[in-house]
């Protein structure tokens, strides 16, 4: 075909009902993410960090099996055929090493990509898999941290990773025009459908390197990457179906016909919901599709009305429960919530989702990491008074009787290697760019930023014990005048002050509604600032007349006296032999259970509360902080214990509120950060006393 013909078929192609259609274009960020690397932990953030990098997550590379014997670098380690293991691992590693500039971390990052990398296939493909058991599953994490690895060190990774990426792009391409080869089930598989189906519901994360890419190096392969978003898009397990009325169920799923529910069990595997949540704004960057914004909102206000915990995360122990201060919530579930909620406030700008992010930063994720970040719970529970081996049947949809205690990998090892993408992820997404000449800091907590904005450099440092303290010093240097944001969160917005230059006198700030951020014009040099939010205790109301209680982003729960046990490890599958490791495991490397010394079944009465902080001007937080009585903080009130029966082996449903009596004399309750109570009562009951003496 000669050029004429190739040029007025392009012209057909283009030209739909008459009118010519201009270039396909990504609807762009309201706030623009920041190159891995900009931002730089302090404070306690950095030492939460360098905990993770000196425990777990440092040294799964050196010792755990699915990390350091992974079919991805020649090995033979899998927990299961998806072989999602490394790819996990990875996409948290490369934020952690380059978060903390960590040369050791760092140098596992190089010896993991370009193993990988060697091990690439003539024809694009990235992993150990072969012909029929080719699924695209896996890629979706390894991708994120390639991409990741190429905003942090592009002159040293650049060249050599996007090329396998293309190379990559071009194969999922065919394999797509192929009947959907890859993704959809096709005769001959070695995996089965719901294998299959992983690639199918948490696509958007696919699609997120894809349009990545589209944005920072189309390398001319632009029609590929837009057919492959289109491809992906229509061969999806949609959300939008998922979060309809009518289909989407706000019931306790435990009371719901199994014939109603198993269909729909995509949509209820907690993991998914915690990636899929920002679907709909994803699939919204390429399709223009509006309707997917308000999607994208309902997925969230459903998600956390219906089966949310006080704590930020989801209740699924494996799959959606309902409210149940006995259901559990998956660690991976609470990383993937991080990362969606923070993609979907860059998108869309609603405050409240970045609240969301902060709630369970500071909450459902530290309570799931022992201090020194070596050992993790499979699932939390709200109202968890010990974090022992239960008896058979336990509480919970699909979990073994070790889930709620700490260890190497108390169930399955998906949260092993999953859960290092928390912190670094949220430090990355704590500063976005506004606009041209803006930068705003939306997560609040203690960091450094140093960027390039349209009139020139920009380094911001925020001092601050947020959000054990509620107060934050800004030192700032311009090249020249830009426009600095704060978001102020939900809760603050009536009592947030800010003093310019250490003035004497503060001035009330006025945050957008939707956005939350208060916009400050500031000149060219240096200049410091001070803010102060101003929390008060806040309730949350739950089941049978119980509450949570709430001071700032922090939740406080009763945290009995508690007794710990260790052990070795243990593997999670009871066929497999600790001896099957093929490494020696570090001894810092433990299974803990802890049980309780002092009573659980307490109720409390809310007009008794008190909030204190004895923490004093200019002193430092302890490390770690997110240990037993290390937080500085606390809110007292007055309460008494009640009959409170067992369900399943764990406290049941808080009792009716007609049946509620004291058992024995009124007394003080301390409640501590619900982050640092690793055995907690989170949903308590309430009960009217007058005082009195213990």
């Amino acid at each position: 075909m000669n050029m004429k013909w190739i040029a007025l078929f392009s012209v057909i192609l283009n030209t739909i009902g008459g009118h010519a259609q201009t270039p396909p274009t990504l609807v762009p960020f309201k706030f623009q993410p920041l190159p891995l690397g900009s931002i730089k932990p302090q404070g306690w953030l950095l030492d939460q960090m360098q905990l993770m990098a000196d425990g777990l997550a440092g040294h799964e590379h050196d010792f755990y099996r699915f990390v350091s014997d992974s079919s991805w670098l020649g090995g033979k380690a899998e927990y299961s055929k998806l072989n999602e293991g490394f790819p996990y691992w990875f996409n948290g590693i490369v934020p952690l090493a380059y978060g903390l500039d960590n040369d050791r971390l760092k140098d596992q990052v190089e010896s993991a990509i370009n193993k990988v990398l060697d091990l690439q296939a003539d024809d694009g493909w990235l992993g150990p898999e072969k012909g029929n058991a080719r699924n695209f599953w896996a890629r979706y994490p390894l991708l994120l941290g390639m991409i990741q690895l190429v905003e942090a060190d592009g002159e040293k990774y650049g060249k050599r990773v996007l090329s396998a990426l293309h190379k990559f792009v071009d194969l999922q391409n065919s394999m797509l025009k192929n009947d959907y080869e890859g993704y959809l089930l096709k005769e001959g598989d070695v995996l089965s459908e719901e294998d299959h189906g992983w690639g199918r519901v948490r696509v958007a994360d696919m699609m997120i390197t894809l349009q990545w890419l589209l944005e920072h190096d189309p390398a001319g392969q632009e029609t590929e990457l837009w057919e492959n978003l289109d491809y992906l898009r229509k061969g999806q397990i949609d959300w939008a179906e998922w979060y309809t009325e009518g289909v989407y169920i706000k019931e306790d799923l435990s009371m719901v016909n199994e014939s109603i529910v198993k269909p729909l069990f995509p949509y209820e595997h907690g993991v998914n919901v915690g990636q899929g949540l920002k679907a709909g704004a994803v699939i919204n960057r390429f399709t223009h599709n509006d309707s997917l914004i308000e999607m994208s909102r309902r997925a969230v206000d459903w998600t956390f009305k219906y089966h949310g915990a006080a704590s930020g995360t989801v209740l699924a122990d494996e799959r959606l429960k309902g409210l149940g201060p006995y259901y559990g919530a998956e660690l991976c579930t609470t990383v993937e919530a991080m990362y969606s909620l923070s993609y979907l406030y860059q998108t869309f700008g609603d405050s409240s989702f970045a609240d969301r992010v902060e709630l369970a930063a500071f909450n459902a994720l530290p309570v799931a990491l022992t201090p020194d970040w070596w050992a993790h719970q499979y699932v939390t529970q709200p109202n968890q008074p010990y974090a022992k081996e239960l008896n058979d049947p336990n509480p919970f949809w699909n979990v073994n009787r070790w889930g709620v205690t700490y260890g190497l990998e108390p169930n399955f090892p998906c949260c092993t290697v999953n859960h290092p993408q928390g912190y670094p992820k949220f430090l990355s997404a704590s500063f976005v760019k506004v606009g041209d000449n803006g930068l705003a800091h939306v997560l609040l907590s203690p960091g450094i930023v140093t960027t390039k904005l349209s009139s020139g450099n920009v380094k911001v440092s925020c001092i601050t014990n947020y959000p054990f303290t509620s107060s934050f010093t800004y030192k700032i240097t311009a090249s020249a005048p830009f426009e600095f944001h704060i978001r102020i969160p939900s809760w603050g917005f009536n009592t947030a002050t800010l003093s310019l230059n250490n003035a004497k006198t503060a001035s009330s700030l006025s945050p957008n509604p939707q956005t939350g951020l208060h916009t400050l014009s500031l000149p060219s040099g240096s200049i410091t600032f001070s803010m102060t939010l101003s929390p008060t205790i806040r309730i949350e109301h739950r089941a049978n007349d119980s509450i949570s209680i709430f001071s700032g982003p922090i939740l406080y729960a009763l945290s009995p006296v508690s007794h710990t046990t260790t052990t070795t490890p243990k593997p999670w599958r009871k066929e497999d032999n600790p001896n099957n490791f093929p490494t020696p495991i570090p001894p810092q490397s433990k299974d803990y259970e802890i049980t309780p010394l002092t009573p659980w079944n307490i109720a409390i009465d809310p007009t008794t509360l008190s909030y204190h902080n004895d923490l004093q001007k200019g002193e430092e937080l302890e490390n770690p902080i997110w240990a037993p009585g290390k937080p500085p903080n606390w809110i007292e009130g007055w309460g008494c214990e009640i009959e409170w029966p067992l369900y399943k082996g764990v406290p049941g449903p808080v009792p009716q509120k007609s049946g509620r009596e004291c058992t024995g004399r009124k007394k003080r309750v301390r409640l501590v950060p619900y982050g640092s109570a690793k055995i907690h009562m989170s949903e308590l009951p309430t009960i009217e006393l007058k005082g009195g003496e213990e």
